[in-house]
């Protein structure tokens, strides 16, 4: 993944933050050729700060949970 706009070098300092941001950009932005890590995910999905239709998609495959419809 290449982002021109961050500084990795200094985020990747901060190992859990780095992974939320990764994760975050992989998701907002594409993968390209690159997949998710599915337990590195699970154990940082409260934590993202993505589209909330996107985060309810990702819930439903991830833990098989369907959306509730107010």
């Amino acid at each position: 993944m290449y982002n021109w706009s961050t500084d990795t070098k200094r985020l990747k300092k901060n190992a859990k933050q780095y992974t939320i941001w990764r994760l975050e950009q992989l998701i907002n932005y594409g993968l390209r050729d690159e997949k998710i890590n599915g337990k590195e995910l699970r154990q940082n999905f409260s934590s993202l700060n993505i589209d909330p239709d996107k985060k309810t998609f990702l819930k439903f495959i991830l833990y098989g949970k369907k959306p509730t419809v107010s």
